[in-house]
C-alpha cells in the first residue's frame, strides 16, 4: 500500500478548500490503486468522518513529525499555499512541511497549487531550495509557472494543468432549491436570482456600498432576487448579514453553515453569480452559471482567463454605473459564455490526469 500524506488549508470550513480536497482525495481514490491518504487538518475528528481518511492536527509537530515519517509520498496542494500575501507565517509552514519530508526521505509533490504573489527575497529563494528538490509540480495556470522559472525552479519540472475543483462532481440542482427554500431565499418564477459571494477577510467599505446599490438595482431595474451567499462561513456570514440589514429585507441571505455539494447546488440554482470569493466562481463555471468575477488576487484573473471571460472589476473600482454595463451584456450573451465556458472546461479537466499520472510514476520508482 502506497501511503499519501496530504498538507493543505483544511479543516476550516472555507468551501473552497474543502472542494479542493475532496476532489484530489476522489481523484487519487479513483485513478491510482491501493492509496492510503492521511490528511494534516486544523480539524482532524471533523477531516477523518467527512472524506473517510486519517487525520492529525496540523499544528502538532508531534503528530507531523509521525505522519511524515510513515508516508511515502507527502503531497501538498491545492489552492494557494506558496504565496506572502495573505501572511508571512504561511508559506514557511508549508515549506517546512515539503522540507521535512525531504529531510526524512520521502518523495514531495506540488498538486495543481497556485503560486504567488511571493514578495521577499528570502521566501523567494527558499521556495526555490525547496522546490528545486520536490519530485513533481504542477500548478494551476501559466502565471504560476512563470514566478517559479523567475525564482530559479527548472523548467523541466513544472507541469501546468488546472484548479482541481473544476473536476468536482455535480449536484442534484433540487438540494440547492430546498436549501433556498428554508432560508427563505425561495425562487420565484419568473423572476432572475443573482448570487453575491463577497470576501471579507479586509472588507472594504466603498466596495460593499456599491454591492447594495447594485442589488437594489438588479431589483428595481430587472425585478430580480439577490441571494448574499457566505463563502468562507467564518469570514464572511458577518458581512453578508451586515448587507442584508442595511438593504432591510430587499436582499436574501444564507446564515446556516453549508457543505461544499450543498453550496455547488445552490449556486446552480442561480440565474447570475457575481463572485469574489475563487472558487464561487469556478462553482458557477460547473454549473454553467454565467458569472461577473470581482478580482481581489491574481488567482482570480488567471481563472477567468483560462475560460476566456475578461476581468472587468478589482474590489476598489467596482462601481454601479461600470456593473450595470457588464450585467446588460451577461444577460444578452448568457446563452454563448455558458456554451463557452463548458467547452473551455473541457480542455482543462482533460490537463488535470497529469497529477496522478504523474504521481503513478513515482509509486512506480519507490517500489
Amino acid at each position: 500500500m502506497y501511503k499519501i500524506l496530504i498538507s493543505g488549508y483544511y479543516g476550516f470550513n472555507n468551501i473552497g478548500d474543502e472542494s479542493i480536497l475532496r476532489t484530489v482525495i476522489d481523484n487519487l481514490r479513483e485513478k491510482l490503486p491501493d492509496v492510503d491518504i492521511t490528511v494534516l487538518s486544523q480539524d482532524p475528528a471533523g477531516t477523518a468522518e467527512k472524506y473517510g481518511v486519517k487525520s492529525v492536527r496540523r499544528m502538532s509537530l508531534p503528530d507531523i513529525f509521525r505522519a511524515v515519517r510513515r508516508c511515502d509520498l507527502l503531497l501538498s496542494g491545492g489552492g494557494s499555499l506558496l504565496q506572502d500575501a495573505t501572511s508571512g507565517r504561511s508559506i514557511l509552514y508549508y515549506l517546512f512541511i515539503l522540507g521535512l519530508a525531504q529531510l526524512l526521505g520521502r518523495q514531495t509533490f506540488i498538486y495543481s497549487q497556485g503560486i504567488g504573489p511571493i514578495s521577499t527575497p528570502r521566501n523567494r529563494r527558499l521556495t526555490a531550495f525547496i522546490l528545486r528538490r520536490t519530485d513533481g509540480i504542477v500548478v494551476r495556470d501559466g502565471k504560476s509557472r512563470d514566478l517559479l522559472l523567475e525564482i530559479g525552479v527548472p523548467p523541466q519540472l513544472v507541469h501546468v494543468t488546472a484548479d482541481p475543483v473544476i473536476r468536482v462532481k455535480k449536484p442534484d440542482p433540487a438540494l440547492g432549491e430546498e436549501i433556498l427554500r428554508r432560508e427563505n431565499c425561495p425562487r420565484q418564477d419568473g423572476r432572475l436570482t443573482v448570487g453575491w459571494a463577497v470576501k471579507a477577510r479586509k472588507p472594504n467599505r466603498e466596495f460593499l456600498q456599491e454591492v447594495c446599490r447594485c442589488i437594489l438595482w438588479l431589483r428595481e431595474e430587472w425585478g430580480a432576487d439577490s441571494v448574499l451567499i457566505p463563502f468562507f462561513y467564518d469570514e464572511d456570514l458577518g458581512v453578508c448579514e451586515a448587507v442584508a440589514q442595511q438593504l432591510e429585507g430587499q436582499t436574501g441571505c444564507l446564515r446556516q453553515k453549508y457543505l461544499s455539494e450543498e453550496t455547488l447546488s445552490i449556486i446552480g440554482c442561480m440565474d447570475v453569480l457575481v463572485g469574489v470569493r475563487l472558487h464561487s466562481l469556478i462553482y458557477a463555471a460547473v454549473m454553467g452559471v454565467p458569472m461577473i468575477g470581482v478580482s481581489y488576487d491574481p488567482k482570480v484573473d488567471s481563472f477567468l482567463s483560462s475560460i476566456e471571460r475578461t476581468t472587468h472589476f478589482t474590489v476598489e473600482n467596482f462601481t454601479l454605473e461600470g456593473f450595470q454595463t457588464v450585467f446588460r451584456e451577461t444577460m444578452r450573451d448568457r446563452e454563448a459564455i455558458s456554451a463557452a465556458t463548458a467547452q473551455c472546461l473541457d480542455g482543462l479537466i482533460s490537463k488535470l490526469d497529469q497529477n496522478e499520472e504523474l504521481i503513478r510514476m513515482l509509486m512506480e520508482q519507490s517500489k
